[in-house]
């Protein structure tokens, strides 16, 4: 494993103009506390460089001890956190943005996303984060569980295109009418759950694919994204599972397999389904 493969210099360029390490970590659901400083130094040992959090998961602290602990510079790192639901509007997000950055220790962070397209005040709480891009206090701005819909309406009122839509994707929800409309617009799709959280890995494609590679389930599955240009946060505590998730840069899989996983389609959630979000 390359560790050169996750840094931001090898990573996807965003429509704002800075690069996007294609692997990073997730902290969802991790502890506050050791647990998560210890996923995080981890994660940074075995070459990560993104770090994924959110004010709403009670670590950005942690993820900013761990990250200082690193004595990586800061330039060398992707940090991204996400904007609750009960701060949308534009002063409480400008005010959630700095509460996030004083936790986390940092003066700006790479990437602010809306955790969730909350009816009635998305618009205005776009446009306060079009304001902390530009003011310097986030290098790119963009949204997660954003649907094609709420991209329509969110483009047709923006001076400034999400950078990044942060959705569940895997080949069991596969999205690619969503992957399309991103593409055409130069939003970079992020994957969270990508590991399906476990689920399904016994499923025979799966199964039959890690093992002509000389894989394990999980690794198919994140090369799987990675040939989708999809940007992809699995999560893990486990040091042994970090590394595992990051060897994933010196093998490929073939047109057929991609063909076979992309069949899997079912549009199986496994974390929230924002659908039917108004």
């Amino acid at each position: 494993m390359n560790p050169y493969k996750l840094s931001v210099a090898a990573g996807r360029p965003l429509a704002s103009g800075f690069k996007m390490p294609v692997l990073g970590l997730g902290v969802y659901l991790v502890p506050p506390g050791a647990p998560t400083r210890d996923a995080v130094s981890a994660a940074l040992q075995s070459g990560y460089r993104l770090i994924d959090t959110a004010k709403g998961y009670q670590n950005e602290a942690d993820v900013g001890q761990a990250i200082r602990d690193s004595g990586i510079p800061r330039d060398d790192l992707f940090i991204t956190t996400k904007l609750p639901n009960q701060d949308h509007g534009s002063e409480r997000a400008l005010r959630s943005l700095e509460s996030s950055r004083n936790a986390l220790g940092v003066s700006f962070v790479d990437l602010y996303l809306i955790h969730w397209p909350v009816p009635g005040v998305r618009r205005a709480t776009w446009k306060a984060l079009e304001r902390m891009n530009r003011d310097g206090s986030c290098r790119a701005i963009g949204v997660s569980n954003y649907t094609v819909r709420h991209l329509e309406e969110l483009i047709s009122n923006a001076d400034i295109v999400p950078a990044v839509n942060q959705v569940e994707l895997h080949p069991f929800l596969a999205q690619p009418e969503l992957r399309d409309f991103c593409r055409k617009h130069r939003i970079q799709v992020e994957a969270y759950s990508p590991l399906i959280r476990g689920d399904r890995w016994n499923h025979p494609t799966i199964r039959d694919i890690a093992v002509s590679h000389g894989r394990t389930p999980a690794q198919v599955l994140l090369r799987w994204g990675m040939q989708h240009d999809v940007v992809e946060i699995p999560k893990s505590v486990h040091p042994e599972r970090i590394a595992e998730n990051a060897a994933v840069f010196d093998f490929s899989l073939s047109s057929d397999e991609m063909a076979r996983l992309d069949s899997l389609d079912a549009r199986y959630h496994t974390c929230w389904d924002p659908t039917d979000e108004p």
